[in-house]
């Protein structure tokens, strides 16, 4: 039993998403640790509680941080930090005059830290992830799996050690940045900085009802992706043993 508590801080707020599913999934997981107690908020503010934490979580999308708070970001990896970020957390997006989604860079020293961009996706479908690095505790004995979710194309900032992978080419209309030439892309990844890590796993997006308007008025089927296969509970259990427990 561990001899004292372990603090996590959870971002978990922004646009387009079911965030209230994401984050009781992911307290739901937290919570299977009796020895973690973790403190919930809809945005960057209050980034002082990271000098107490063991790991930040965040699921959020297109919620950005000022620049004080990006620095604060910063100090608290290159200190020697641990940041899970799942899914939109890279995502900043704008609505172009013609109906296409853009992607500005104003907010690269935050995706600096991060190592990556959201840039686009294809119509969610099935794809297949394979696994990068099998001899990392992260991701060992993780065999290759298909999965419904969004394949997440972006613009690296860093070197990065990729765990989890896909491959893809083709079209990501409506996004601005729609084509791209086959590559493989992260879909699970270690950044380092300073003596902190980032850990980015871009699957598990999720959508109620509601979530799309004003886009559209509602979403006629809840969509769940990820957060349907037990594999990707298996990976965020991981990577909270990873923020806490120093599973390398």
């Amino acid at each position: 039993m561990n001899n004292k508590a372990l603090q996590v801080h959870l971002v978990c707020a922004g646009k387009y998403h079911d965030f209230d599913f994401a984050r009781l999934e992911l307290l739901k997981l937290l919570s299977e640790n009796p020895a973690i107690r973790t403190s919930v908020a809809s945005d960057y503010a209050n980034l002082e509680r990271l000098a107490d934490c063991d790991l930040l979580i965040t699921y959020t999308c297109d919620l950005m941080p000022s620049a004080a708070q990006t620095q604060s970001l910063r100090e608290f990896v290159e200190g020697g930090g641990r940041w899970l970020a799942l899914h939109g957390t890279n995502s900043v997006l704008e609505f172009t005059a013609d109906g296409r989604i853009a992607t500005p860079g104003d907010h690269e020293e935050f995706m600096a830290i991060l190592g990556s961009q959201f840039k686009a996706h294809p119509p969610m479908g099935s794809f297949r992830v394979e696994n990068a690095c099998p001899d990392h505790p992260l991701v060992r004995d993780i065999p290759s799996f298909d999965v419904v979710d969004e394949l997440y194309m972006m613009k690296l900032f860093a070197p990065l050690r990729p765990l989890l992978h896909t491959r893809f080419s083709g079209n990501c209309a409506p996004f601005v940045d729609a084509e791209w030439p086959d590559q493989m892309t992260p879909v699970f990844y270690l950044r380092d900085l300073g003596d902190g890590t980032v850990l980015y796993l871009t699957l598990g997006h999720c959508r109620g009802h509601f979530d799309t308007s004003p886009a559209r008025p509602t979403v006629p089927h809840p969509e769940r992706c990820a957060w349907n296969y037990p594999v990707y509970y298996e990976l965020i259990r991981r990577s909270i043993r990873w923020g806490v427990d120093s599973l390398n």
